[in-house]
Formats: structure tokens, sequence, C-alpha cells
């Protein structure tokens, strides 16, 4: 039963050893890789996403082998030749026994779907105002820095929890990591150049 929704669910799946190496891949995840089999066994997973998304990975693999989490998900970006994609990585571990390196079963859902939705798109000006909000800075400093009142920058973080769907500042700044807009290992914080619109 297992193996048969491994090969036929549509979504990429893998199966990982303790060490977080891939054992098994079906044909959606192999696709998702843009690899072979033989390109993919034995390799560890995190090695074959972009660098931006590895360190997170590695962290949240790490938790769940020693037993901190019984799951967890993570926006990955995946290099290909011809571009970069992306997918929401969520990861679990197949034996709830924590006291044992269990196996862990990696699903990788690929963004946009299969309609076509584009990523998240924001202005020059809510770049700016992300990568500050992302730092520390207050209303007051921000109005500041970028010139604008007070009411202009909140009107920018308002468009920006809409855009989001989230309630407020921290859940702004930690869904804009978790879907790439934010860049991980930077200081200060940088958005992604695709996530901002072209003039």
């Amino acid at each position: 039963m297992f193996y048969s929704l491994f090969e036929r669910s549509g979504v990429g799946m893998a199966a990982l050893d303790s060490c977080s190496r891939i054992r098994q891949a079906n044909d959606a995840m192999l696709a998702l890789l843009d690899r072979s089999t033989s390109e993919v066994r034995d390799i560890e997973f995190a090695d074959l996403v972009h660098p931006d998304s590895r360190s997170r990975l590695q962290v949240g693999f790490d938790q769940l082998r020693h037993g901190r989490t019984g799951r967890f998900t993570e926006y990955v970006k995946v290099p290909r030749p011809d571009h970069t994609a992306g997918g929401i990585l969520t990861a679990l571990r197949i034996r709830r026994d924590a006291r044992t390196n269990s196996p862990l079963l990696v699903l990788l859902q690929a963004d946009p779907p299969p309609g076509g939705a584009r990523p998240t798109l924001l202005s020059e000006m809510e770049a700016k105002i992300l990568e500050r909000v992302a730092a520390g800075a207050s209303t007051v400093q921000l109005a500041g820095q970028l010139h604008l009142s007070c009411k202009g920058i909140e009107y920018h973080i308002s468009a920006m929890l809409r855009k989001l769907g989230v309630p407020n500042r921290p859940a702004l700044v930690s869904r804009a990591y978790t879907i790439g807009i934010l860049s991980s290992g930077n200081w200060p914080p940088r958005v992604q150049r695709e996530h901002v619109k072209c003039r």
C-alpha cells in the first residue's frame, strides 16, 4: 500500500535514511529535482536544493532526527538548468520512536501550482520597507529613512499584510522568509529580486 501511494500520489516524495540521504524517490520528485534515480540515490537531500534553502533544511532534518519535532514544513528553492523552481517541502519521521535514528519521508509540492500562479510581487518601496521591518525598524525610523510619513509607511505595510495573508509584522517577516521573499543567510535582510515588480 505504501509503495502504491509513493509511486502514484502525484506529489514529489522521497524516503531518506537517518543521515538524510535519498534512498528512494518517486517520479514526481525526480521531475521536480530534474534528476534521474541514479543522480539522487545516496545524495543528501539538502545538497539538491538552492544554498538559500540549505541551512534551514538541515536544521529541520536535525530536529526530526533528534526527536524535537515529528514534522516540519519549509519553502525551498530547487536549482534547475533553465531556472530556479520553488516548492513547499514537508518532512516527517517514519517511526515515532525518538530514540531510534528513524528514516524520514519528504513531500515536495511545486510552487507555483499547475495553474500558473505567479510569485508574490512587491513594489520597490514595499521591498525596502520589508527589509527594514525584518531588521527591526519602527514606523518612525522607517519614515525618517525612506522620507515618507508614518501613515505612508503604515499604508505600505498594510498592503503587504494583505498580499501575504498575515495579521501583523512578525507574521509578515516569518511568512516572507518561509516563501523565499527574504533570503536567509543575509544580514541586513534582503528581498529576492524575483519578488520585486519591474517598472
